[in-house]
């Protein structure tokens, strides 16, 4: 019977363990990989635009179209949007390298000493653009930031835009530029050097809406960032640097705009 046949044990092979040690990508795939995110991050933000030109409804107006791609709500949604996707397509990005996520991308602390002197560092920068913008007799902020703000105030999503602009923004951008984009390009025949400098002006890259004054200074902002995420290995350091920038350019623009 078959209950008293003996049970022959069935061989099972042995798992073999993946061989594969963890890699960086290079220059080429961080290359490639970094236009897959900046691709995701401009889907993401269309697709915020064309919703609110779709809820219109009615016929299409170019006029009113550029008004609500230029309002506050719109840009802040759009750039809230962009910290999702940026997350997603770098997961997808670094997944395959086999190195832990937040490792590859350096999100780690690193001491308060570090701390100060990236934020004395920050505000001497700041500071000397701000005291050049005035010599030149030009607008300490670019104009359109008053705009946005009055925008964003209007529709009543002033809130909304402070997060945008000093903790979506910060946390998105930082990711994608000392995070990824760094990451590997310093790991490749660039250096560290060429990466501080090729991650500076991708960055610096995503702020066209400045003239040529704002985006010099923004890629000096850059290099300095990059030259702090090489000195503390902390890419958590360059976000909150980041945020504190933005927080008091949003507070100078406002107060100047409400002063004007």
């Amino acid at each position: 019977m078959d209950s008293l046949t003996p049970a022959v044990p069935v061989a099972v092979p042995p798992a073999i363990p993946d061989q594969r040690p963890p890699r960086v990508w290079k220059f080429w795939g961080t290359t490639l990989w970094g236009l897959f995110i900046f691709a995701a991050v401009f889907l993401g933000q269309v697709a915020v635009i064309i919703y609110f030109v779709l809820r219109q409804g009615g016929s299409f107006d170019v006029a009113e179209a550029i008004r609500i791609v230029g309002g506050g709500l719109t840009i802040s949604l759009s750039v809230i949007l962009g910290l999702p996707a940026v997350l997603l397509a770098t997961w997808i990005a670094i997944r395959p390298t086999r190195i832990p996520f937040a490792d590859y991308l350096a999100l780690r602390w690193t001491s308060w000493r570090n701390f100060l002197t990236g934020v004395a560092a920050l505000a001497i920068l700041v500071g000397g653009w701000d005291l050049l913008s005035r010599a030149l007799g030009r607008e300490v902020t670019p104009g359109f930031m008053g705009d946005v703000l009055k925008s964003a105030q209007a529709d009543g999503a002033l809130w909304l835009l402070v997060i945008a602009f000093c903790v979506a923004a910060p946390m998105w951008e930082e990711i994608f530029a000392r995070g990824f984009l760094y990451r590997g390009w310093s790991e490749s025949r660039l250096g560290v050097a060429g990466a501080i400098f090729l991650s500076s002006l991708a960055w610096t890259s995503l702020h066209l809406q400045y003239d040529w004054f704002f985006f010099g200074e923004v890629f000096s902002i850059g290099l300095l960032l990059g030259y702090l995420r090489y000195r503390t290995n902390s890419t958590w350091l360059t976000i909150v640097l980041h945020g504190i920038n933005n927080s008091a350019a949003t507070i100078q623009t406002f107060w100047l705009a409400g002063s004007g």
